[in-house]
């Protein structure tokens, strides 16, 4: 199917986005269907929906879907369309459930899990995705340890090997005939007082890398860039962190730990250029704090990845019951930065663009929400650069919602009558950028700042970890605890092929 460009110079939903010259010359002859406010383009019900990424081709879709894993053609944003459905994926000691999360690298891609620890085999299966249409298995390896997130990156694979014991980074070397641990890094080794810490305050729960750096999100603890140009022995570059390890020693209550601010990195990555960081915090209110609110998205500077130096914040969308077991989520989780904007997913409170070519002073440009029947996991950019996709998962607790990935275009504008996120069932907020509220020094969900908040930053260097030690991981001793930020993933999970998903949305896991 031909591509159709949704990049429009201007029109009712608003003017578009800055792009190269170059690009905005070859489009400008472009003809775009008309909207009377800043919509989705396309949309297909997927059942499990989590991560969602986009092939290098630009044109296919891989959705992580709990049971397995789904692939889908959105060469036509209008029009995605179902590939293929890749279900009951089986390891050596069980079936993949819990599968939040796939990594996609050429014609390679690699479904991971369980997300959380109880649900059946632990490890990841490769495929061969050269026709989306048509994955083939190549390996499989099980870990004895649940993978939450992985990153793919040629022929090494990044997991997030967390267990009571210990938070690691393990990398694998998956392109020969047999797949191969190759090296890891230990915040525990390198900074051994966090052993003390509740495992999940400081656990690894995703990674991105970019040009021989790993970017680390371990929850309080900050997060971590990581030279990983040899695989066999990362080494420390630098680290944020909004809270120290004196002041998680002090806090004696689990839960505020856990998924209140401050703290909580969730998940970090760079733009292109490697120069602009963002870390989003996925958190909630919990009572207690001085921060008692969602989580945001930070932006630092790391044109020096020895010295990351904060530049701006954006503020999470508020509502009323923000709590965790409250179901309106309106915290952020992931997101791409890309050619001077960020593309970003807010759970119920919907998706945004902002113009972060100022870091200091990041601007919306587009915001839509359905909080009635969407709670966004990611937004991803479609490749050339005309429309995003963003996935929708229906596991939020005490929520209904629907499991499906969308497509958006990539321009500024309003959405028509936007739907509260205090009364999902009725009322507009309008599109400003503290939803509606009234006290806004307070309930600023959009707010931003240039000067330091309270970050801490170590650009010294850690060297090598040069240890012998031998895995700790394969103890399986995760227990059941719940991850921290996870939603109810055993609701999702079900039995045979056409999957069903239980009604009970409230269960021991995270996102």
């Amino acid at each position: 199917m031909d591509r159709r460009a949704f990049l429009r110079a201007s029109g009712s939903s608003g003017l578009a986005l800055s792009v190269p010259a170059t690009t905005a010359a070859a489009r400008s002859s472009i003809e775009f269907p008309s909207r009377e406010g800043y919509e989705p383009l396309g949309r297909i019900p997927i059942t499990g929906a989590a991560e969602g990424v986009v092939g290098d081709d630009g044109e296919t879709a891989y959705v992580a879907a709990t049971t397995g894993f789904v692939t889908v053609d959105i060469s036509d944003p209008a029009e995605p369309t179902l590939l293929a459905e890749e279900r009951d994926i089986e390891l050596e000691g069980g079936s993949l459930s819990g599968l939040l999360d796939v990594t996609v690298d050429g014609d390679r891609l690699v479904a991971a899990g369980p997300a959380n620890p109880g649900f059946g085999g632990m490890g990841f299966r490769c495929y061969d995705v050269s026709d989306p249409a048509d994955p083939v298995s190549t390996g499989a390896l099980e870990t004895g340890y649940h993978i939450h997130n992985c990153y793919l990156e040629g022929d090494l694979l990044f997991v997030a090997a967390n267990t009571r014991g210990e938070n690691r980074l393990v990398i694998f070397d998956v392109g020969g005939d047999e797949i191969e641990r190759v090296g890891y890094w230990s915040l525990l080794e390198r900074e051994p007082g966090w052993r003390d810490i509740y495992w999940l305050a400081r656990y690894l729960h995703d990674v991105f890398v970019q040009d021989d750096l790993a970017y680390l999100p371990y929850w309080n603890a900050g997060t971590y860039l990581v030279d990983v140009s040899d695989p066999t022995e990362p080494e420390y570059v630098s680290h944020v962190a909004k809270t120290t390890l004196e002041e998680q020693r002090e806090c004696r209550d689990p839960d505020a730990a856990v998924r209140g601010l401050p703290g909580n990195d969730h998940y970090a990555a760079v733009d292109e250029t490697g120069d602009l960081m963002a870390v989003s915090r996925e958190a909630w209110a919990t009572g207690s704090g001085e921060s008692d609110r969602p989580g945001g998205i930070d932006l630092y500077d790391v044109t020096d990845p020895g010295d990351p130096v904060h530049q701006g914040s954006i503020g999470a969308p508020r509502t009323d019951d923000e709590s965790y077991r409250g179901g309106m989520w309106t915290t952020a989780h992931n997101f791409e930065l890309r050619d001077g904007h960020l593309y970003s997913s807010w759970y119920r409170a919907g998706v945004k663009i902002h113009d972060v070519s100022d870091p200091t002073d990041p601007e919306q440009l587009a915001w839509w929400r359905d909080p009635e029947a969407t709670g966004f996991w990611t937004a991803r950019v479609v490749e050339p650069g005309d429309a995003f996709l963003a996935t929708s998962t229906e596991a939020i607790p005490n929520a209904s919602l629907e499991g499906a990935l969308y497509t958006f275009p990539i321009e500024a504008g309003e959405q028509a009558d936007p739907p509260s996120l205090r009364d999902p069932a009725g009322g507009t907020d309008g599109n400003g950028t503290d939803d509606g509220t009234t006290d806004s020094a307070e309930t600023d969900g959009d707010a931003t700042g240039a000067a330091s908040t309270g970050d801490r930053t170590d650009g010294t260097d850690g060297g090598p970890n040069g240890t012998t030690e031998t895995d700790r991981e394969t103890t399986g001793t995760d227990g059941a605890d719940s991850i921290p930020g996870f939603t109810g993933l055993s609701a999702l999970v079900g039995g045979g092929v056409a999957l069903e998903w239980l009604r009970r949305r409230d269960g021991n896991v995270q996102d």
